[in-house]
């Protein structure tokens, strides 16, 4: 923030809880202490049924509080979020973040100062570990392999990313977006529910025009996955179901039938016969359930659909 600064547009940050109470309010007891005078913030929860999510509203009564009938997904989630929001800018922060004081003023001055950008991300590091880099921006996923790398990932941090730059995609742990963005391009689209629904959303930004950019002097902490565990049957199930539905939005023609043998004959049997090899079957059948999922949605026409704000 610069001294300068005379005009501080409102920011809406919003974050999706599923039985992670304690972990949330952390990250709001965080949202508390920072230096940007003029925010909201938007809870929603999703059907959280092992602990009361109404604690966070109890412990933290100026947030906006949505409670879901159903668990929808964290796509859904971010979107009714999204819904409810009046700020010039979106902030996506998943629960497990918390932040420094002073980590918005750089997001908010990369996008002012910068209109062709659509998104930005700060660099994540690992919140048990915050020497270590999560996140310095990513590289382009392969159009055969359907893979990137998170830049810097592992790496310990002597501010070689401290230079903003621009990335191929931001990070959906820590995403701000400018709301005339998102009024143009749309909510991000319901058919993931869990995983690969930003990179989804920063393919559309792209498409619509916009560049998406690497914030260095700003970060966060994440406890990175504290939801779906390190590995779950869960996690390898939408993973690699969303990496499909992914290729489906996203790839074209002799593009997307290289993609699709890959997946289909080289990645997915190469990594769920490890498993099964191991004995976890329940994770070889995740990959398989994925497959399955694609061959009885083969025509919806859901798999395209972009809800608009």
């Amino acid at each position: 923030m610069t001294e300068r600064r005379k005009y501080y547009p409102l920011v809406s940050i919003i974050t999706v809880n599923y039985n992670q109470t304690e972990v949330t309010c952390a990250l709001l007891e965080s949202l508390n202490k920072i230096s940007y005078p003029n925010f909201e913030v938007i809870v929603v929860d999703n059907h959280s049924t092992e602990d009361d999510p109404k604690k966070i509203k109890q412990l933290f009564p100026n947030i906006v509080f949505i409670e879901n009938p159903i668990n929808y997904g964290f796509a859904a989630g971010n979107n009714y979020g999204l819904m409810q929001a009046r700020g010039e800018y979106i902030l996506l922060l998943n629960n497990d973040i918390e932040v420094p004081h002073d980590f918005m003023e750089p997001l908010i001055d990369k996008l002012e100062q910068n209109p062709g950008i659509g998104a930005v991300s700060p660099k994540i590091k690992f919140y048990y570990q915050p020497d270590t880099i999560q996140y310095a921006g990513y590289t382009p996923i392969g159009k055969v392999t359907m893979r990137n790398s998170a830049i810097g990932y592992w790496e310990k941090d002597r501010s070689q990313y401290y230079d903003d730059r621009e990335t191929a995609y931001a990070h959906g742990a820590a995403m701000m977006v400018p709301m005339h963005v998102v009024k143009e391009i749309g909510l991000m689209s319901y058919i993931f529910f869990l995983y690969y629904e930003e990179a989804d959303w920063c393919a559309r930004i792209k498409q619509a025009g916009y560049k998406i950019y690497y914030v260095g002097n700003s970060h966060v902490l994440h406890k990175e996955s504290v939801s779906t565990g390190k590995l779950s049957a869960l996690k390898i199930y939408y993973q690699n179901r969303n990496r499909i539905v992914f290729m489906r939005r996203s790839l074209y023609g002799k593009d997307f039938y290289l993609a699709l043998l890959y997946q289909l004959f080289v990645a997915i049997p190469k990594n769920a016969f490890k498993f099964l090899l191991k004995g976890k079957i329940s994770f070889f059948l995740a990959y398989y359930r994925a497959i399955g999922w694609h061959i009885t949605h083969l025509f919806s026409p859901e798999i395209h659909e972009n809800p608009m704000l």
